[in-house]
């Protein structure tokens, strides 16, 4: 794997951002940004406008545009606009300056109770080193009914300049418990394996130089429904979710092939995209072969997200979208920057109008 670059690495920045909203907007407006040939109307949510900036070579004259609320006089307008633009081009915040309201619960042995974060294996497995988490809601009844969200880790060990590390071990996801708080969801994260199905694995899945997934996709298969059954969680509420490598695997794994692509209700690749590059060590990261996966998704709902450096430019989001488009498959697709720089699944641990935004897009979508 020397010289390659793993899905760890923080690459371009976001198309879309949010800044604090102008003091004259008038409230719950929607905000067009006219950059280019076409203007996308955008969502404000309480304190914050989310502007979506047209990717083009021509410059028009910015402007606001209020679906519900009076008129904003043409001079206040473009001042408004010049001055979320001038916001925009600031570097995207760092999550340290977010302190976390959510604390990951630590690891623990035993018995999965409510609000313990527990190491399991599934009995097929029990004589190998591999193993998985599970955590159960702090409103967990056992004959309660729950929707499930099955993670996939980032590629490790990995460090960046803004301190942010990727251990590539199930221990080290945040996603789900981010995503979900810690109540009302069944949270599993979920190990890639060795080729021999004996371990887990921090790199991609399997072994170099073949990085065979069927070890992993075997694992999933069996492991999620037993988890279903065991625990109350409701096999057509299953959302799949994973960071970085994880959000490559929501469809490189989770789309491989029809059994396991039956799995899921929805997915939420964070930082990266299956087929939206394709420098990647392993067999079938090519186009081609990431549009047949793509195929298998059936206008079930994706929620892509991707940090940035800063708000409002995003190269890896409008590669995941040329990708998607070049396939001609139509779809429900949600694109949203987290508003952070930073390549961390710990931002889901603070609150942000992009974590805002995700609750209700999953709460909607379930």
């Amino acid at each position: 794997m020397a010289g390659r670059i793993l899905p760890n690495e923080p690459t371009g920045a976001s198309t879309a951002g949010t800044v604090p909203r102008p003091r004259e907007t008038p409230p719950r407006s929607a905000a067009v940004s006219r950059l280019g040939d076409q203007p996308q109307q955008s969502p404000i949510s309480d304190g914050f406008v989310t502007f979506k900036a047209c990717a083009s070579s021509k410059v028009a004259a910015a402007g606001l545009r209020h679906s519900r609320a009076p008129r904003t006089p043409l001079r206040v307008a473009v001042a408004l606009s010049l001055a979320a633009l001038t916001l925009s081009a600031a570097p995207a915040p760092d999550i340290s300056t977010i302190p976390p309201d959510l604390t990951v619960p630590p690891v623990a042995n035993g018995a999965p109770t409510p609000g313990k974060r527990v190491r399991q294996v599934h009995p097929d497995y029990a004589k190998t080193d591999v193993h998985h988490l599970v955590y159960l809601p702090t409103d967990w009844k056992p004959d309660g009914r729950y929707p499930v969200i099955v993670e996939y880790a980032g590629n490790g060990p990995y460090s960046n300049k803004f301190g942010d590390i990727s251990t590539g071990e199930v221990e080290g996801s945040k996603l789900g418990y981010g995503i979900s708080a810690g109540k009302g969801f069944i949270w599993v994260c979920l190990p890639y394996l060795n080729e021999a199905g004996t371990a887990n694995v921090t790199r991609w899945w399997g072994d170099h130089p073949t990085y065979n997934p069927q070890p992993t996709i075997d694992y999933c298969l069996k492991t999620v429904p037993w988890i279903c059954r065991k625990y109350g969680g409701d096999s057509k509420r299953v959302v799949l979710a994973g960071f970085s490598r994880g959000a490559i695997a929501c469809n490189f794994i989770g789309l491989h092939d029809d059994s396991i692509s039956a799995l899921w209700r929805a997915f939420i690749p964070y930082s990266h995209y299956d087929g939206a590059k394709t420098h990647w060590p392993y067999p079938g990261d090519d186009r081609k072969s990431a549009a047949i996966r793509l195929r298998r998704l059936k206008g079930r709902p994706q929620f892509i997200c991707h940090e940035g450096e800063r708000p409002m430019s995003s190269q890896n989001l409008e590669h995941a979208k040329g990708f998607i488009k070049s396939t001609g498959i139509e779809g429900d697709f949600t694109y949203l920057p987290t508003g952070f720089r930073n390549h961390n699944d710990a931002w889901t641990l603070r609150p942000s109008p992009a974590r805002d935004a995700l609750r209700r897009w999953l709460k909607e979508k379930l």
